[in-house]
């Protein structure tokens, strides 16, 4: 939490710094001087030694530190080194809003300096070294806090640890449940990129005006060169936070390759430059507007386009469909807005910091926004949503006048939107359909669904999205593969008036898939 937040308007130089640390827990209270731990770090460097703490060593920090377990001091070492806040204007944009004032509320009564517990110093001081500094490490910090001791609640922190561990575990049975609902698994063979080799698709930038903007929006249309089967419906996509229209060419192939028209929206302020220059430091990080207001005004400026043939589509009817805040953004579209109490729920959800629910601190962002009511869009025939998320905004039913199919697709692996809540949760939600459904993939992650591999070397290079293999999940063609053919059957069945079958899918990769209803979520979320 400290590496995401940052504060204050204080400038100057330090005028105290601390002493000391007193570690507290258990009803115990272990001083550990700073100096002597700082003196301690620099000389282990210089040795560049791993050796053990030796337990008969006489040195009051030794015992200290084998008190609070720490055994091996290149760990300790790369803990107290390890950079804690690296984007200040990340951080004083977050602050600023209602998630960031919860979340210092939070922190002020686990980190206390002296007998001060509104935490006010601790992000001046933050704000300060990131003035003078790159980086800020944990150890940079507790040398530069004006205080004489700094008081760290370790029961408070351990508190915190416990709720994550749960929370873990819940995501973990989900694996046991989805495979307890269908005793029958289909064994199927590997399915290939589906958009690799697909050539009947065109596809182009067009450029629309939008008054809420001061320059063109360019969204980029596909559309199918053989239409081998007439299709009712157009679909429009968001990519989420961060997001670019390159990372879904390949949904788009494979959609407009089976009939479909389809529009990628751009969200300027958002989108992969827009994080981009906040990782460079050149603009601060994405405002409400940008987030959502603007991002609806961008949808309804695609809407119009078409209506006024700026956007040539045959479709009469629309699918909106999204990625993370995408998806979002196509619930309020539809009409829905968050259930009252919203506060009230978001302060229950960050009560202890203990959030392993990361689109939580997007949900409650809301608090701040004012958000309009609207009637929806009447031409609306489904809402498609990947790594959707909303049930901390909608905890019991949806607000939306309009009831239409709704199909969500989430993984197993994914730590930013929890398909337990934010995709079975949320599907419950939604009004009862008889062609609602949810896509699970075991294994996929929330960015299992991005896609940059196909593109230029120079674009790899420069993509937002460079995440290590390990938070990509397994086997990420696979995933987009199993999505884009499950998104079709979904679309397909929708218009042959067929529900799709509920079952789980066996690749031979060992890559499980779950086809589920509401019914058969309701099991889950009861076990």
């Amino acid at each position: 939490m400290l590496a995401i937040l940052t504060a204050g308007n204080c400038t100057g130089n330090w005028l105290h710094a601390a002493e000391r640390v007193d570690f507290h827990f258990d009803d115990m209270t272990i001083p550990i001087p700073i100096d002597e731990l700082n003196l301690w770090n620099s000389d282990l460097n210089k040795k560049n030694s791993d050796k053990l703490i030796d337990p008969t060593n006489k040195s009051e920090l030794s015992f200290w530190l084998n008190m609070l377990g720490f055994k091996s001091r290149e760990a300790l070492s790369e803990f107290l080194e390890t950079p804690l806040v690296k984007d200040k204007s990340m951080a004083r944009q977050l602050l600023r809003s209602w998630v960031g004032r919860k979340l210092l509320d939070q922190i002020s009564d686990l980190v206390v300096l002296d007998q001060d517990k509104t935490g006010i110093k601790v992000f001046n001081t933050l704000e300060i070294l990131l003035e003078e500094q790159e980086t800020v490490s944990l150890l940079d910090l507790l040398k530069a806090l004006p205080a004489e001791v700094i008081h760290l609640d370790l029961d408070g922190w351990f508190k915190v640890l416990d709720n994550w561990r749960n929370e873990l575990k819940l995501q973990q049975k989900l694996l046991t449940d989805l495979r307890d609902l269908s005793p029958k698994v289909s064994l199927l063979t590997p399915l290939q990129n589906t958009d690799r080799g697909l050539k009947e698709s065109l596809n182009e930038f067009v450029a629309i005006n939008a008054s809420h903007r001061s320059e063109q929006l360019k969204v980029q249309v596909w559309k199918p060169l053989k239409r081998k089967i007439s299709r009712e419906n157009w679909i429009a996509f968001m990519p989420g936070l961060g997001g670019d229209q390159d990372h879904f060419r390949w949904l788009a192939r494979s959609l407009s390759h089976q009939g479909w028209e389809v529009v990628i929206l751009d969200h300027p302020g958002s989108n992969t430059k827009a994080m981009h220059s906040l990782v460079e430091g050149t603009d601060p990080f994405p405002g409400g507007a940008e987030v959502f207001l603007y991002r609806l005004a961008d949808l309804q400026a695609v809407l119009k386009a078409k209506k006024e043939g700026t956007i040539d589509l045959k479709g009469k009817r629309l699918v909106l469909m999204g990625h993370s805040l995408g998806a979002l953004t196509a619930f309020f579209a539809s009409g829905a807005l968050p259930q009252k109490g919203l506060e009230g729920r978001c302060n229950q959800a960050l009560y202890d910091l203990s959030i392993t629910n990361l689109s939580r601190l997007l949900q409650c962002q809301i608090v701040d926004i004012p958000l309009e009511k609207t009637k929806g869009i009447s031409y609306l025939s489904a809402i498609v949503g990947i790594n959707s998320f909303g049930k901390l905004l909608w905890p019991e039913s949806l607000s939306a006048e309009t009831n239409v199919p709704v199909f969500l697709t989430g993984g197993t692996f994914d730590l930013i939107t929890p398909a337990i809540s934010e995709q079975l949760g949320l599907l419950l939600s939604t009004k009862p359909n008889k062609f609602s459904r949810a896509l699970i993939v075991e294994g996929a992650s929330h960015f299992s669904p991005i896609e940059v591999d196909e593109q230029e070397d120079q674009t790899i290079n420069s993509d937002i999205y460079q995440i290590s293999d390990a938070l990509v999940g397994s086997h990420p063609s696979s995933v987009r593969s199993i999505l884009a053919t499950e998104i079709i059957r979904f679309l397909d069945n929708l218009e042959k008036e067929k529900p799709l079958t509920v079952k789980t899918n066996n690749l031979s990769t060992n890559l499980k898939f779950h086809i589920i209803d509401r019914i058969s979520i309701k099991k889950i979320i009861a076990n």
